[in-house]
Formats: C-alpha cells, sequence, structure tokens
C-alpha cells in the first residue's frame, strides 16, 4: 500500500511538473524571457518544474556518490541535466534551461512507464497464479471449521463445497464433482472426480460438494510447490540477462569519463569552443544512459515466463527459457511421457466357437485376486460383475500367469510359456503389447492383449517439434525392443534405445551432449522418480506436472502441469520468440544510442538535446512496449 501511495504522489507531481513545464514554454513567445534579466528569469522559471520532477533523482544520485557506488542512470541525468542549467554561464551559447528541464520530465515519464510496464506483468503473472486457498473446512467429529490450510494434518478430512477452491492435495472419498484445473494445468475442460480419485491444491471445486481426505500437508502440496517455483524464477538469470546487468556496471563508467573527454580534450587543444564541447559532452550523457536495456530485458524474460505459465508450462528462472530456444535434441522417456503410463485392454481375439465377452469374463474371474497391474486392467474393462463365489483354487504361476477354477471350468491365463507348459496350441499376435492367452479345459479359447496407451497428443508432440527445427527426437525407455520400435514407428521418433537401466540413459544423454556442438542444446522429457538422475543432467530437464513424481519435478527446469508432451513445442515456441524480442530491444537501443552519440561529436555536432531525449525515453518506452508483447506468447 506505501509503494502505491508513493507511486501515486510521483505522478500528481510530475504531472504538476509537466502543466508549469508546458506554461513556460508557451510564455516563450510573449518576450518575458527577453532584457537584460531576461536570461536569469528563464533559468529561474525552468528550474521550478526541473526541481519539482527530478529532486528525487538528484537524491539518488548523490546518495550513490556517498556510497561510492555513484555510476548508474541517476548520476547520468544529474550530470547531464545540470549541465545543460549551467551553460547560462557560456554567453556565447544558446540557453538550454528548458532542454535540462524537458529531459529530467520525459526520463521521469519514462520511469512512469516502466513502473506501468513492469506492475502491468507481475499483475498478470500474479493474476494467472492467484491459486493459494485462503482457508481449508476441516471436517473434525463431525463438525465443520474453517481453518488455515497449513494447520490440516495428513491424514484428516476437508469438505470442499462448489465454487471453493482445494486447499491441500486429497483423495475424495464422499461425493461427486466436476472441477476446473486452469489455474493449474491450462486445461480448460473440467475434470470429473468420483471417491478414489486424487483432487490436487489450487483447482476449483464447480459442481457438488466433496469429502477428501488430505494426503500431503500443505507445504508439500502441489499448490505451495508451484508458487515456489514462480518465486524463485527470477533468481536464475538468463546469460544475455546477467550480461546487460554486467554491461551497465561496466559501460557507465565509461561513458561518464567519455563525456568528460569530449568537455575537455577538444576546448584544451583550441579544436573547438568550450560551449560547444560542453553540449556535445551533454547530449552524450542524456543518450548513453542504459535504461531500454537494463528494464527491457528482465522484463522480456518475465513476461516470456508469464506468458508460458498461462499455457501451464513453469519454467524455473528465465535462464532455462535462453537455454529451451536452442535445444536441438529432445530425448523422451516413454512410460508416463508419451504413453498414459497405466495399463489397458487394447484387444481381445476369441477363437471362432468363443464370444469375446465370455473370454473375456473367464479371464476377468480368474485374475479376480490379483493386484498385478496387468490383472487390475483386465477386470477394468470386463463390464460385468465378478461373482467370487464362482472362482476357487485359485493359483498364481510365477513370470507365467495364474491357473483358477471358474463355474467348474479349469481357466488358465498367462504368457507363451503358460501355454507351453499345458502342452495348449496357441496363436501368436501381430498387435504390439503383452498378451494375456486364455484357455478353457484345456482348450485354447483366444488371448487379451494389453497395452500402455499412448498419450492422444503424443504423435501431435513429435510432429509439432519436427515442424519447430527440432533436429532429432530420442526415445529411451526400459520397455521391451519389440514395444519400443512400435510406439517409435508410430510416433515418427528418428531414433530409441529399449530395455535400459536408470543410468544406461544418462549415459545415452551424456554421449549425445557430447556430440553437441556450439550452442546446440538437449532437453530430457521424463516423469519418474527413475528420470530424475538424468533430468538433472540435461541441459534442459522436462517433467510431466502436478501428478509426476516429486523428484522428477525438483529436479527438472520446466514443469508441464497438464502432462501434455505437446506442449513442448509450445514452451520452445515461447522461449524463441521471447530471445527474439530481447535481441530486437538490444539491437535497436545500441544503434539508435551510438548512432545519436557519433552525431553529438563535436567535430560533428549534428545532435540536439530534444534528440538525446528521444535516444534514452523514447527507445526507453519502445523498448519497453516490444517487451511486453511476451506477456501475450501464450495466445496461439
Amino acid at each position: 500500500m506505501a509503494k502505491k501511495n508513493r507511486r501515486k504522489r510521483k505522478q500528481r507531481r510530475i504531472v504538476i511538473a509537466l502543466i508549469v513545464f508546458a506554461t513556460l514554454e508557451l510564455l516563450q513567445p510573449t518576450g518575458v524571457y527577453s532584457g537584460s534579466y531576461g536570461l536569469w528569469i528563464e533559468f529561474a522559471a525552468f528550474l521550478v518544474p526541473y526541481l519539482l520532477a527530478g529532486y528525487d533523482v538528484l537524491a539518488k544520485a548523490w546518495h550513490g556518490i556517498i556510497h561510492r557506488q555513484p555510476f548508474d542512470e541517476n548520476l547520468l541525468m544529474s550530470i547531464a541535466t545540470i549541465g545543460a542549467f549551467a551553460l547560462v554561464f557560456f554567453p556565447e551559447s544558446e540557453p538550454h534551461m528548458a532542454e535540462g528541464a524537458a529531459v529530467m520530465l520525459f526520463y521521469q515519464v519514462g520511469t512512469l512507464f516502466e513502473d506501468y510496464a513492469v506492475g502491468r506483468t507481475r499483475r498478470s503473472i500474479s493474476a494467472m497464479m492467484d491459486i493459494a486457498p485462503d482457508h481449508a473446512n476441516l471436517l473434525r467429529d463431525g463438525e465443520l471449521a474453517v481453518v488455515d490450510p497449513s494447520e490440516v494434518k495428513q491424514g484428516e478430512r476437508i469438505v470442499v463445497k462448489p465454487g471453493e477452491r482445494i486447499p491441500l492435495d486429497a483423495l475424495v472419498v464422499e461425493g461427486e464433482s466436476q472441477v476446473d484445473t486452469a489455474a493449474l494445468t491450462g486445461e480448460s475442460v473440467p475434470r470429473a472426480v468420483e471417491p478414489g480419485v486424487e483432487v490436487v491444491s489450487g483447482c476449483i471445486n464447480l459442481t457438488g460438494a466433496i469429502t477428501a481426505e488430505v494426503i500431503k500437508p500443505y507445504g508439500e502440496s502441489t499448490v505451495q510447490r508451484i508458487l515456489e517455483l514462480v518465486e524463485n524464477a527470477s533468481e536464475k538469470k538468463a546469460r544475455t540477462e546477467a550480461f546487460i546487468t554486467r554491461f551497465a556496471r561496466y559501460y557507465t563508467p565509461i561513458v561518464v569519463l567519455s563525456a568528460l573527454a569530449i568537455a575537455l580534450v577538444p576546448p584544451l587543444a583550441g579544436a573547438a569552443s568550450w560551449s560547444g564541447c560542453v553540449m556535445s559532452a551533454l547530449i552524450f550523457l542524456v543518450v548513453s544512459c542504459p535504461c531500454a536495456l537494463v528494464i527491457s530485458v528482465p522484463l522480456s524474460f518475465f513476461g516470456g515466463i508469464g506468458a508460458a505459465s498461462r499455457a501451464g508450462i513453469l519454467v524455473k528462472g528465465s535462464s532455462y527459457l535462453e537455454n529451451l530456444s536452442h535445444v536441438e535434441t529432445v530425448v523422451f522417456d516413454k512410460t508416463g511421457t508419451l504413453t498414459d503410463g497405466t495399463f489397458r485392454v487394447v484387444a481381445v481375439h476369441a477363437e471362432e466357437a468363443y464370444d469375446p465377452d465370455l473370454l473375456l469374463s473367464y479371464a476377468a474371474h480368474a485374475e479376480a485376486f490379483s493386484n498385478h497391474p496387468i490383472a487390475l486392467s483386465v477386470k477394468e474393462s470386463y463390464s460385468g460383475v465378478i461373482d467370487q463365489e464362482q472362482i476357487d483354487h485359485v493359483e498364481e504361476r510365477g513370470g507365467k500367469g495364474v491357473s483358477a477354477h471358474v463355474r467348474s471350468h479349469t481357466v488358465l491365463v498367462g504368457n507363451d510359456r503358460l501355454m507351453n507348459d499345458a502342452g495348449i496350441i496357441y496363436r501368436t499376435c501381430e498387435v504390439v503389447g503383452t498378451i494375456l492367452h486364455v484357455a478353457v479345459d484345456g482348450e485354447y479359447c483366444g488371448h487379451i492383449v494389453i497395452a500402455d496407451v499412448l498419450k492422444k497428443d503424443a504423435k501431435q508432440a513429435i510432429d509439432d517439434l519436427h515442424a519447430a527445427g527440432i533436429r532429432r527426437t530420442v526415445m529411451l525407455t526400459g520397455d521391451h525392443e519389440r514395444v519400443a520400435a512400435a510406439v517409435a514407428r508410430e510416433l515418427g521418433i528418428d531414433e530409441y534405445h529399449a530395455q535400459l537401466l536408470p543410468q544406461d540413459k544418462v549415459s545415452y544423454v551424456e554421449d549425445l551432449i557430447s556430440a553437441a556442438s556450439g550452442k546446440d542444446k538437449l532437453a530430457f522429457v521424463g516423469d519418474g522418480i527413475n528420470d530424475a538422475p538424468v533430468l538433472m543432467r540435461a541441459d534442459v530437464g522436462i517433467a510431466m506436472g502436478a501428478l509426476g513424481s516429486d523428484a522428477a519435478i525438483e529436479a527438472a527446469d520446466v514443469v508441464l502441469m497438464d502432462d501434455k508432451p505437446s506442449n513442448i513445442a509450445q514452451a520452445m515456441r515461447i522461449s524463441r520468440k521471447t530471445m527474439g524480442i530481447v535481441w530486437q530491444n538490444i539491437v535497436f537501443a545500441l544503434t539508435v544510442k551510438i548512432v545519436i552519440m557519433i552525431l553529438a561529436l563535436p567535430f560533428i555536432g549534428i545532435a540536439t538535446m530534444w534528440l538525446a531525449v528521444f535516444g534514452d525515453v523514447g527507445v526507453s518506452v519502445i523498448a519497453i512496449l516490444n517487451a511486453m508483447r511476451c506477456l501475450a506468447l501464450a495466445k496461439r
């Protein structure tokens, strides 16, 4: 609030100074500044708007001098404007008090514009990431108590009413509803939740009240983790941003010494007049102010990170945003990254004498007591009710399958080895996946194909990356060679390596990085705990979002909150456009400033103080407007 009040007071002060300045300029034709004391009247008159607008700049410059940190834009503005007023002591020179006051006024107008631009960017990100819940409805002893989310312990139950934000990561135990996940994932379509479904903090409950059991304390919740990532993003500066900061640190003293040389050397050598050289030096100081770069470059990165966040992509720092723009090779884990990570029945091939539903019924009953992922997928795909009273003599055959008596029939469900052991002739299948053969009373009935299904946008993700100019896509997986080959072929992946351990993935990534040339970077995309080492080793680690493992998200540099691999190309597009805007500002600002500096030299003398004002304030405003374009990069 205090900061907002200071900004309003500054705005009022500058508006008043502008009105006074405009009034004094309008008095020029009346001859009020003519006569023997006219010059000093003009001096005193324009000193009023100058001090009204710029006293804080002068104070900051003095503070820097006495604390031995003088070289910044405040010192440049102070020397240049005081010098413009000091030209009154050179009778042969034109009066420059109006220009001196104008430089300070427009410089302050420029700082107001910068404050507005930065504030708008921050508000955009804050509004976008305004996901922190303010309370939780704690269910205790049958009664609800409104408490701070940080007070709720793991294992306690909360009630989330329609319209409320889910305060903690929890498992639904009662009620059904639709949940808006847009703030976290950028996904516009609500997700249905029911008992047994996990809900994450930061999402909004839309339609019905739900009761959920908290599975993580607030400090470890998804919303808290995201907020920490966003808050820490500004700490990791890009190389370009860090270079601009170092550049300004050395650039300013060089400019001051150069201006001093311009003001002193030619007159002392008798090659030019004092007033002309001092004027050239002042113009040189004004136009050399590095505001356009110091403000617009960090603002561009900040806007790019904000645009990515709006698209459900969390970039942990501008350095990673810059690295993304140089990525030429993208390496994928398979399970949970390009695939859903859950096994599903993708085909049921029954022999002619058997109905597919009957085949699936026998298999589901035989697998009724197993918790193996393959058994769970079979049971999930069976639409009927499993009658456990019809099942007995269940026997697990380690590494082969299961045998059971179902409805007085002996049922075998398993792989090739189980069929071979029973002497049953079976059919092979061309569909890629895990094959479960089913035999009843020694007769082969058919087989069920179970596979880890590709994500809907996996093919689009690879196509988009190739369209974006990515030279090489690689898949590393611990899965079988045949499955990996089929996935790579279906998605159009350039290269794959199968049956790898986590350490093998790191070795492959290191080989790919060492083979890269120049600025080319490698990105690795993964979601599991076993992906954490390779995520850290890659130039850019990209983790699958809120539902990925904590270890993967912690190790990654970029987090896709919606688990959509197609957003990788979106992230790269934002990073490349951000870097394009950054370099546009750098080249534009330096080009304009260098040209005006050259024109200001005593032997050329074409540049005026008004041109210097454009070279400083005008260039800054244009660069800031350009930087603000980064906020809109998430829009397709």
